[in-house]
């Protein structure tokens, strides 16, 4: 079982603790403070944990070639990159302003730091917790830099491999022991060959104390439920308002009745998940009572005949005697009184008979 602990205030993940539901709202916003807010509160009234942006000094997450660099996507907001990405990021005011509505409202909120800088003002904002996006998986200084900071981490893998994974753990463990990976691969929209969900319970047998958990690119939500029911602690998924909006994210994101549809689903495959106990339920007794079989005798049986299998069958029978997992246990013993043919073998009509106690 993974080890647990506390990822926001009051709110433990890992262990038994329910799947923490991240609805990535990332840059969907459009730019737009407005939309902003109408997504964080679409987020929490869809059942998600937290809503998460993505925040970035873009002077430190690119340098001046990368910003000056055309960009004549569809997908564009600025004849250069710089320009697109500057319309897409909120001030430290407008984050500030967009924290404090989550909390007026009541849903956890947070930020991937894409570069130090951002991270030094995500702390200095307070958020619960710090998300690393896969891009900055295996860039190490920001990681032992992110890890001194002793916020919980949650840590992408989409782009990596084990051995680099292996590597980001012992760097952060030593320092910061409340992380935990997810599967990740980084395609938008993802192919569900692409998906590689068995990577899970690689990472729950390589890293068995630390939390697993899945972060999804593809459409429609069952490959993320299929993740949950493998043991994905943490699931993060991109949402928008509607697919059709510019963005090269928006299609691989959840709308809203999605996002409510999963959220439902994880919670509904969490309650099915149940104990590893196998044993008869009393929501099973009444079809127990009704279709389940006893062993009865095939042929007339006299009074102090030693059974034998020839003379025994299994049928529904009325009233209920002994289980048919029973039968080759009276193999060999005596009856007490005589039985007639297709009557039930009772615990009464069998000598010295001891009752096993199901386990």
């Amino acid at each position: 079982m993974s080890a647990e602990f506390e990822l926001c205030p009051g709110r433990r993940v890992g262990g038994d603790q329910p799947c923490f539901i991240i609805a990535e709202i990332g840059q969907n916003h459009q730019g737009d403070l407005a939309i902003a807010k109408r997504m964080i509160r679409m987020a929490k009234d869809c059942g998600a944990d937290c809503a998460k942006f993505q925040k970035s000094e873009l002077e430190y997450k690119f340098n001046k070639k990368a910003l000056e660099r055309p960009y004549t996507s569809k997908h564009s907001w600025g004849k250069t990159y710089g320009e697109h990405k500057r319309h897409l990021e909120f001030s430290h005011e407008q984050y500030r302003e967009l924290k404090k509505y989550a909390e007026e409202i009541g849903i956890f909120f947070t930020a991937s730091g894409m570069d130090e800088m951002a991270v030094e003002f995500l702390h200095e904002l307070d958020v619960p917790f710090f998300k690393v996006g896969s891009g900055d998986t295996n860039n190490f200084p920001y990681l032992e830099k992110t890890a001194k900071k002793g916020r919980p981490m949650v840590i992408s893998s989409g782009m990596q491999s084990m051995n680099t994974m292996h590597q980001v753990y012992q760097i952060v463990k030593p320092i910061n022991p409340n992380f935990c990976f997810l599967q990740c691969t980084s395609a938008y929209p993802l192919q569900p060959e692409d998906v590689n969900l068995r990577v899970i319970s690689a990472y729950q047998s390589a890293f068995p104390d630390i939390p697993i958990g899945y972060s999804g690119h593809e459409t429609g939500i069952a490959i993320s439920v299929a993740a949950v029911a493998m043991g994905a602690k943490v699931v993060e998924r991109h949402v928008t308002l509607d697919k059709m909006w510019k963005g090269s994210d928006h299609q691989a994101s959840l709308e809203p009745n999605e996002l409510a549809e999963l959220v439902k689903a994880i919670r509904t495959v969490e309650k099915a998940m149940g104990s590893p106990v196998k044993q008869l339920l009393p929501c099973e007794m009444a079809c127990n009572e009704k279709l389940g079989k006893s062993v009865v005798a095939k042929v007339t049986i006299p009074e102090g005949t030693v059974l034998t299998l020839d003379m025994l069958t299994v049928k529904v029978g009325e009233p209920k005697g002994f289980p048919p997992e029973a039968i080759f246990d009276l193999v060999g013993q005596k009856v007490t009184k005589r039985i007639e043919e297709d009557e039930t073998i009772s615990e009464q009509a069998v000598e010295n008979h001891v009752k096993k106690v199901k386990c």
